[in-house]
Parts: structure tokens; C-alpha cells; sequence
């Protein structure tokens, strides 16, 4: 199947009464073993290429790339099987795959070195990346992740996930998902967010569900290899995430070198999106330090 490419132009108003600055956004798609995989790419400058957890998709940093790519080239992806990508249900689903197919996208866009992070599941990918290619890499950012492999209760949990979509359907998982990703609070008094993430998590396919869980539930031991990171590094955290908790965040940054750790109260685990401003402060402060 061919490759297509769709240049949108998005024109975004300066504060303050200057003149417009016109930001244009590439979209596109990347063919990898049997997968399309969607790609979006939007402003200039130095590249930073963000990964979403499960079960999402790209437009999940939505309010992030906003921000963002006023000074950096900030590009997103739908994991296989997960939006606008398709996937190859004979892959079982693994996070190596994933990281291949983000790899292909930079290849594609012409990016040699990329601050690569990711969101939860995103997050895992990121340290496989690492693992395979850690020239690529010119900072991390780990959003709501951990380093852990699955425990047998979590790989129990990501099983019964998967048997539940197939039993009842995608969208039947989300009430099952939404209680972890933002507080009672947000729920209650930012509606349109619930409902952005509750839609999100609908777009998604059955086939990416299984894979992803399967991904999650057989993910490799990343804890070896945060002592093996040489660039500078971001770990954010929301103060209420539950799924996985500040603690693993923390002790990513006792063994990640130099490593910066931000915590931010008053949210779970989608914590880029319920905490959106505060999320891309931390960013931004941090990459301005340390990302030329």
C-alpha cells in the first residue's frame, strides 16, 4: 500500500497582539511488517517525539503539542492497532515491536536524535528504544511509567482486560480504565476531559487491545537498564496516579543518573492531560536546560 503524506496548515495567533505565526503539521503514514503506522509532526526545531500508553492514541498530547511546538518539532504516533494505524493480527504484541515501529517513523521523518518519551505503556517503549538504540536519543521523558516488569497480579489484570473486550466489546473496558487515569475531582468538575479520554480509548481496535495487553503483561525488565542512561532525563508523576504509583517514578530517578523528577499534585495518571500546563512547564523548564 502506498505511503501518503497530508500537509495541513495550522495557524495559531500570538498573545499579545503581534503578528500570526503559522505552525504547519505533517501527517502521514509509515508501512512496518504488516502495519500502517500514522504518524503527526508539528512546528520546527529540535525533535521530540512522544509515545501514548494504553489504550490511546496520539492525539492524547494533544494540549501538550500545543505548547510544545512553539520551539520544538514535536511528533506523535498511533501505536499499531490504535486510531488512525492499522496492525497485523498475527503479531502477538510486544513492546520491541512498538519500538520498532516508532524507529521507522523517525527514519521517515529524517530524525536522527530525538528527546523520546512516553506516557505509561509509551514509557516502556521509550526504555526498549534505549535498549536498541540509544544514539538516537538526545534526552528521555517518562510520563507514568515504571521500569518493573509485570507481576503475576498484572499480568493477570492485562489478561482479564483483553478477555473482557473480546466478551463485550473495546468500549467496555473503559469505565474499568477512566477511574485510574484522572482523579474523582477532574471527573467531576472537568467533564470534557473525561469525555476526551473516554473517546479516545473508544477509537481503539480490538486486535490493538489484545496486542497491547499482551505488551503489557510480557513487557522485559527495564530496571537494568536505567543505570545504563547517559542523556538527560524528565520523569513526571502524577502525586495521585494509582495504576502506577509516584514510587516507581521515584525509584527510576535514584537509578537514572542526573535524572530530574517532577511530581504533580492533584493528578492520576494521565497526568499531561488532567494537569496539562503544569505538565508542559515541567517539560519546557527542563528542556530548556538541557536540550540544545
Amino acid at each position: 500500500m502506498s505511503k501518503r503524506i497530508v500537509i495541513i496548515a495550522v495557524v495559531t495567533a500570538l498573545m499579545a497582539g503581534s503578528s500570526a505565526l503559522a505552525q504547519t503539521t505533517q501527517e502521514g503514514f509509515v508501512d512496518v511488517d504488516g502495519a500502517r503506522i500514522h504518524y503527526s509532526s508539528t512546528g520546527q526545531g529540535p525533535a521530540m517525539f512522544l509515545i501514548h500508553g494504553f489504550p490511546l492514541n496520539g492525539n492524547f498530547f494533544r494540549d501538550n503539542v500545543a505548547a510544545l511546538s512553539k520551539n520544538y518539532q514535536v511528533v506523535t504516533v498511533d501505536l499499531r492497532g490504535f486510531s488512525q494505524s492499522t496492525t497485523d493480527k498475527a503479531d502477538p504484541g510486544s513492546i520491541g515491536t512498538y519500538a520498532n515501529d516508532a524507529l521507522a517513523v523517525m527514519d521517515k521523518l529524517g530524525i536522527k536524535k530525538a528527546v523520546i518519551g512516553g506516557m505509561s505503556l509509551g514509557g516502556q517503549i521509550t526504555l526498549d528504544l534505549y535498549r536498541k538504540a540509544p544514539e538516537r536519543f538526545s534526552g528521555m521523558v517518562l510520563i507514568a511509567t515504571l521500569a518493573n516488569p509485570a507481576s503475576i497480579t498484572e499480568q493477570n489484570l492485562w489478561k482479564g482486560m483483553s478477555l473482557q473486550a473480546q466478551a463485550y466489546g473495546v468500549k467496555s473496558i473503559v469505565p474499568e480504565l477512566i477511574k485510574d487515569m484522572i482523579t474523582g475531582k477532574t471527573a467531576a468538575s472537568m467533564p470534557n476531559t473525561k469525555k476526551f479520554i473516554e473517546t479516545l480509548m473508544k477509537a481503539s481496535s480490538l486486535e490493538g487491545i489484545k496486542q497491547a495487553t499482551n505488551a503489557l503483561a510480557t513487557r522485559p525488565d527495564s530496571l537494568p537498564t536505567l543505570k545504563t542512561i547517559r542523556v538527560p532525563t524528565l520523569i513526571v508523576v502524577g502525586q495521585e496516579d494509582t495504576l502506577y504509583p509516584m514510587v516507581f517514578s521515584q525509584k527510576m530517578a535514584q537509578n537514572i543518573v542526573g535524572s530530574k523528577l517532577v511530581v504533580i499534585p492533584g493528578a492520576a495518571h494521565a497526568v499531561n492531560v488532567e494537569m496539562a500546563t503544569a505538565s508542559n512547564k515541567a517539560i519546557l523548564d527542563w528542556a530548556a536546560q538541557n536540550i540544545k
